[in-house]
């Protein structure tokens, strides 16, 4: 199951037209991180997903401004890591929301609302952080087993 989310946010951040590797595991992600992402795979994610149209959403998100993703697209520079892996963090969570709850449509609605079993917080609001982005991930787990939180 893990492969086909990484498979998925692979695919969410742009695929084989953006990368020349395929990136079908943890570990392919790693390398692809260090390296550095290039940016046509977060414009291919902000094309691709609603919920970062949002300035707001995509700063939380993301940890940079729309302003400073600008800089790296027109000067065709790779993201760090950290940007990078923010980018693939997201799409690896909208891939799982997505396979737990049916479509994408409904991922990306529950990700903007306030979640019971997270403290009525917006899980979108928690990936801010890893510790955030692990309790997401563990939430959905419980619903894709039937937990009702």
């Amino acid at each position: 199951m893990d492969g086909e989310l990484e498979e998925r946010a692979f695919e969410l951040l742009g695929g084989s037209t953006v990368f020349r590797n395929f990136v079908g595991s943890s570990l392919d992600a790693h390398d692809m991180l260090v390296t550095g992402m290039p940016p046509q795979a977060l414009e291919h994610l902000i094309e691709s997903v609603d919920v970062l149209s949002s300035r707001d959403t995509f700063e939380t998100v993301m940890g940079m401004s729309r302003k400073t993703f600008r800089r790296h697209v027109n000067s065709r520079s790779r993201l760090t890591a950290a940007q990078g892996g923010r980018a693939w963090r997201f799409a690896r969570i909208l891939a799982k929301a997505t396979e737990t709850l049916g479509d994408q449509e409904s991922a990306e609605a529950w990700l903007l609302a306030p979640t019971p079993g997270l403290d009525n917080r917006r899980p979108v609001d928690l990936l801010a952080s890893s510790a955030g982005v692990r309790a997401v991930e563990k939430h959905l787990t419980k619903l894709e087993h039937g937990v009702y939180v």
